[in-house]
């Protein structure tokens, strides 16, 4: 067996230009300032209904309110931020989580008094609004802010409903805190060793295949032996969605995803359509040919993501990974791969797994007023250094947006992950294109893969939530049928060259997007399918798209999905748009086809 990816020498973040430690007097005097905007804001309350005749100066008030809601937001978020991101690597550590915990509820108190503002913005009527604006050259600036607060307006409750709901929701967190630390804590016995929830995850996609099933086993057996409490957690979250969503009037439990993220339903169910559609020419037909190039009948959920043969996988070390994703992004434009550097120099990455870290990975962008940081957990796979990629084109993407302002540079997740997904693809490429013939097929396997993990896999777990969330409207579900559910959905998507075990019903446990975002997950397939469209835009003329899709990314969230992509000539609101990009997964399966 080949040695552990050492892991010592990883970079790890600091966050003191941000605040020292807990006790940094700029915390409390951040949280001050934060009050006192607020304040001052809330001194507008009744302004804008009783000058709503008068526009030169209800566009006046509008604009100082916006102001004011904008500073005061940047004071909440970065405390916020700074809060989140050290308690993510150190999940154990429980000083930590109840800081998180408490400075989430003092926050709450804050934000509460100047809910008003938004509110009121919405009472007025449309002719009102447009002709404040139109009076009022620097309130237009706002129009986008505007745009995604209005979309809001047929789902607002009663101001002390409103209140209410933002008081309750740092206790309502907590519920996510119990699954964090849950699964942070959680640890399974493999062949002698104590391994973390990442640690078993990335030994069963290793090439040893003994030990890709006893990881698997002592996942299994880790989740099992907390399903329970995991359970528990999910169904409590799901309720209180339900009540909310109940009392907002949406349509759906994922309404209120769609609206955040300014997507048509429709958009979405082409986009789920397209993809079942998919299943058995992409995923069962791989699968498939992936179990005869491996000798088999059928692979083992826990053969998924193997190597095709025994031999180690290659490694990459961080000055590899950090050159092969930098040598990518310049030959897209080279202000990407300078805001990169920026990155790799400045101690604004943690990437070194240690215990009482948090899985996954992400960027935080924090406020545009400051920098994003990265956060993964890297062991050296390919994967691992595509992952880099994924993150780093966030935070390139949260970087180019900063100018605008932390109001306007919110960007809605259908967007939010075109410059991540684009990333990672110009790191596969620029791998696929320097590989010996030898490593061809294996690395194709994998595009192949990470496609199904991020269309195929996501879609059926946006498939899963629709369904658990059917089902919770009849009652608590327990961990063994939101097991059942699970094996179902998944079953379905993988097909039947894919054996699942009776520890895979557990699995669903570790997906923590299901309680800290409710349908996040089909952003990822929305992203990938989107980018495989603007990297055919690339291939037609790469000199042409770089400052195109520059300005996209700058733009943030001043600009709607289909407004963003008009320029490239996409319109990602059809079946067809999306049936196109499933087909450039089946074009990769029938390369491997050949290979096979």
């Amino acid at each position: 067996m080949n040695a552990p990816f050492k892991t010592d020498a990883l970079p790890e973040w600091r966050l003191d230009d941000l605040y020292a430690d807990r006790e940094d007097p700029r915390i409390a005097a951040d949280l001050e300032r934060a009050e006192q905007l607020n304040g001052e804001l809330a001194r507008l309350e009744g302004r804008l209904i009783a000058t709503r005749s008068r526009p030169a100066e209800l566009g006046g008030i509008i604009d100082r309110g916006i102001e004011l809601y904008e500073q005061a937001t940047n004071a909440m978020w970065a405390v916020g931020a700074f809060a989140s991101l050290a308690a993510s690597t150190a999940r154990n550590d429980p000083a930590w989580s109840k800081f998180e915990s408490d400075l989430r509820a003092r926050t709450s108190q804050i934000a509460a008094m100047s809910l008003f503002f938004t509110l009121e913005i919405n009472r007025l009527e449309d002719d009102e609004l447009e002709m404040a604006l139109k009076a009022n050259k620097s309130a237009q600036r706002w129009r986008p802010w505007l745009r995604r607060v209005r979309a809001g307006r047929p789902h607002e409750l009663a101001a002390d409903l409103e209140k209410l709901l933002l008081d309750k929701a740092p206790a309502v967190a907590n519920w996510g805190r119990l699954t964090d630390e849950t699964l942070a804590r959680m640890t399974g016995r493999v062949d002698g060793e104590t391994l973390t929830l990442n640690e078993m995850l990335n030994r069963m996609s290793g090439p040893d295949a003994g030990m890709r099933k006893a990881a698997a086993g002592a996942l299994a057996r880790a989740l099992g032996a907390r399903a329970d409490t995991l359970a528990l957690s999910l169904n409590t979250l799901a309720f209180e969605k339900q009540v909310e969503d109940r009392w907002r009037k949406f349509a759906s439990p994922a309404a209120g995803r769609h609206l955040a993220n300014e997507v048509d339903a429709e958009a979405v169910d082409a986009l789920e359509a397209a993809v079942v559609d998919a299943y058995e020419s992409v995923s069962h037909r791989y699968y498939a040919l992936k179990a005869r190039a491996m000798g088999r009948p059928y692979l083992d959920h826990w053969d998924r993501n193997c190597p095709l043969d025994a031999a180690p996988p290659r490694t990459y070390s961080w000055d590899e990974a950090k050159g092969i994703v930098l040598e990518s992004f310049e030959a897209l434009a080279p202000r990407f791969a300078d805001t990169a550097r920026t990155f790799f120099a400045q101690p604004w990455i943690d990437a070194r797994p240690r215990p009482g870290k948090q899985m996954g990975a992400y960027s935080h962008s924090v406020t545009a007023e400051r920098h994003p940081y990265v956060f993964l957990n890297y062991m050296g796979e390919r994967r691992d250094v595509l992952t880099l990629a994924h993150e780093l084109g966030h935070a390139i993407h949260q970087t180019l947006c900063k100018p605008l302002g932390t109001l306007l540079a919110d960007t809605p997740l259908t967007l939010a992950e075109t410059a991540s997904i684009f990333g990672e693809g110009l790191v596969f490429e620029k791998l696929l294109a320097e590989a010996p013939k030898a490593e061809r097929r294996g690395l194709l396997a994998g595009k192949i893969e990470d496609g199904i993990n991020t269309v195929v896999r996501q879609i059926a777990f946006h498939r899963f939530e629709t369904r658990f969330h059917a089902a919770r409207q009849q009652g608590e579900l327990s961990a063994d049928e939101i097991g059942s559910l699970w094996t179902q959905v998944m079953s379905e998507s993988l097909g039947p060259a894919v054996r699942l075990d009776k520890g895979y019903r557990h699995y669903w446990a570790y997906i923590s997007h299901f309680v800290h975002a409710p349908f996040y997950v089909y952003a990822y397939a929305f992203g990938d399918l989107l980018v495989r469209a603007l990297m055919e835009k690339r291939r037609e003329d790469p000199k042409a798209f770089a400052p195109v899709y520059e300005k996209l990314l700058a733009a943030g969230g001043t600009k709607t999905y289909v407004q963003a992509l008009a320029p490239f000539g996409l319109d990602p609101r059809t079946k067809s748009f999306w049936a196109a990009g499933t087909k450039q997964l089946e074009r990769l399966v029938d390369e491997f086809e050949a290979l096979v």
